[in-house]
């Protein structure tokens, strides 16, 4: 029997938590027999007090030092006030050996990451939170494409419900893949979702303080198929074009250019959910002369190719 031990703190997710126990309860259900032993631990062994509910333990990190398994449920977007509070246990997880498996769902990557468990292996988080995630933790190699990372006996998961294809993962490797599938198909969800970069918007959203650079973006959205340079953009904002890609990377992180192929490949994905137009048609609709050009483009920016993306929402 594997025993996992579920850490319990003041910024833990309830979501994240109850997601991870219900799925390997779930498994034990499904398999007829306790073939994960689950327990609930926190910093001192005491009730933890969460926005929507108490959440009662089992003992202290003592405990968690004889699980096969200690996992860390996602614990939001504060991540400074997450690391200040859970000090105890950082030098907790610094000291773990090699051989004890560690896992985190979402945001607590930056836990393991912090404590030093990450370094010069694979991980990935939540994906709003890699670049800051990249300038905290150089040594690791961040794949935030992926939905769960696995390197060596560390783990770690995407964002919200990507902590549930790693739980489907563990039981895969713990009780096979027959009763993670089993797993899946009771909690109606696919095991192959495809990558997690699928999800992330594809605009970003931009600085509110330069009204006339928001105005800008406005009038891109109207006209985003049709033909344009620089020197409009410019002269609509009535500057020069070097000002112009300085406002523009500073309002939205990108230059024009690509803001616009992400507005065209935008278009094209609501386009997409209509079955009615042919991929050229939509292609010619966004801004794009040739079906190739858009169809690299798309798959480049979305992670597929049109026709599997059109394929994948037009599913019954």
């Amino acid at each position: 029997m594997l025993h996992i031990s579920l850490y319990v703190c003041p910024q833990t997710v309830v979501s994240s938590l109850s997601q991870a126990h219900d799925c390997f309860g779930l498994a034990n259900h499904l398999a007829g027999e306790p073939l994960f032993r689950l327990s609930r631990c926190s910093r001192d062994g005491q009730a933890v007090q969460l926005p929507y509910a108490r959440i009662d333990v089992d003992g202290d990190l003592t405990l968690a030092e004889s699980a096969d398994l200690l996992l860390l449920p996602a614990t939001g977007s504060d991540i400074a006030r997450t690391l200040t509070d859970n000090q105890t246990l950082l030098d907790w997880l610094a000291r773990r050996p090699a051989s004890q498996s560690l896992a985190s769902l979402c945001s607590s990557a930056f836990l393991l990451a912090e404590a030093g468990q990450l370094d010069d292996g694979t991980a990935t988080t939540h994906w709003a939170l890699a670049s800051q995630f990249r300038q905290r933790y150089p040594r690791v190699r961040l794949q935030v494409q992926h939905l769960h990372c696995q390197h060596q006996q560390r783990f770690t998961s995407g964002g919200a419900q990507a902590g549930l294809d790693l739980c489907l993962h563990l039981i895969s490797q713990h009780a096979g893949p027959w009763l993670a599938e089993q797993a899946a198909a009771a909690l109606v969800v696919d095991r192959q979702r495809g990558e997690q970069t699928r999800f992330q918007p594809l605009l970003p959203t931009p600085r509110q303080d330069d009204p006339a650079l928001l105005d800008l973006l406005r009038w891109l959205q109207r006209r985003h198929a049709e033909s344009i340079d620089l020197e409009t953009l410019a002269a609509r904002l009535h500057c020069s074009t070097r000002t112009l890609l300085r406002r523009f990377k500073a309002a939205t992180g990108l230059t024009p250019n690509d803001y616009l192929q992400r507005l065209r490949i935008v278009a094209a994905q609501s386009a997409l959910r209509q079955p009615q137009q042919s991929l050229e048609q939509i292609a010619l609709s966004v801004g794009y002369q040739d079906r190739a050009t858009f169809a690299r483009l798309f798959k480049q920016l979305c992670g597929e190719t049109p026709g599997a993306y059109r394929r994948r929402v037009l599913a019954p």
